[in-house]
C-alpha cells in the first residue's frame, strides 16, 4: 500500500488534475472531502473528459473551458475500497472480479489511509518469488 496520497478535493478543477497527472508518475488521484473519501479519478478518466488538442496549435476555447469542470463532475463515486488490515488476497478477488486498477484504502472513519495498485500486488509476488528462487538455489549449493 502506498500512503504517500495526493489528493484533489470534489470542487477542484480538470486543469489542476492535469496538471497532477502531467507530472507524476502515478495513474490515480483520490477525491477527498474533509478527509473522507468520496471518489476517485484516473488519467484515463481525464483523457476522455478533455480534448486531446489542449495544448496544441488545434485548441479551441471550448476545449480550454473543460480544464475548468470540476472534478465531482467525472470522477469515479463510491468505488470499491478496503481496510488497513485486508490480505493481500483480498486485494486479488477484487481486481480479478472487477474492471479496477486501484483501491483506495480507508480507516473506519472512510478517511483515505492509502491507496493499491495491481503493479503493487504483482511487486509483491515477484519479492516473494524472487527470495524463494534465491533461497532455493541456497539449497542446491
Amino acid at each position: 500500500m502506498n500512503t504517500q496520497l495526493v489528493t484533489v478535493e470534489l470542487d477542484d478543477t480538470l486543469s489542476t488534475v492535469k496538471d497532477i497527472f502531467d507530472n507524476a508518475h502515478f495513474h490515480h488521484l483520490l477525491v477527498v472531502e474533509d478527509g473522507h473519501l468520496e471518489g476517485i479519478i484516473s488519467d484515463r478518466d481525464l483523457l476522455l473528459a478533455i480534448s486531446p488538442n489542449i495544448g496544441t496549435k488545434a485548441e479551441t476555447p471550448k476545449d480550454r473551458q473543460a480544464l475548468k469542470r470540476p472534478v465531482h463532475q467525472i470522477m469515479t463515486r463510491d468505488p470499491l475500497t478496503l481496510k488497513p488490515t485486508a490480505s493481500i488476497f483480498e486485494a486479488i478477488y477484487l481486481f480479478n472480479r472487477n474492471r479496477i486498477s486501484c483501491l483506495p484504502i480507508i480507516d473506519e472513519d472512510r478517511k483515505a489511509v492509502g491507496i493499491v495498485t495491481w503493479r503493487d500486488i504483482l511487486k509483491v509476488i515477484e519479492a516473494d518469488l524472487s527470495k524463494k528462487v534465491v533461497a532455493n538455489r541456497n539449497k542446491a549449493t
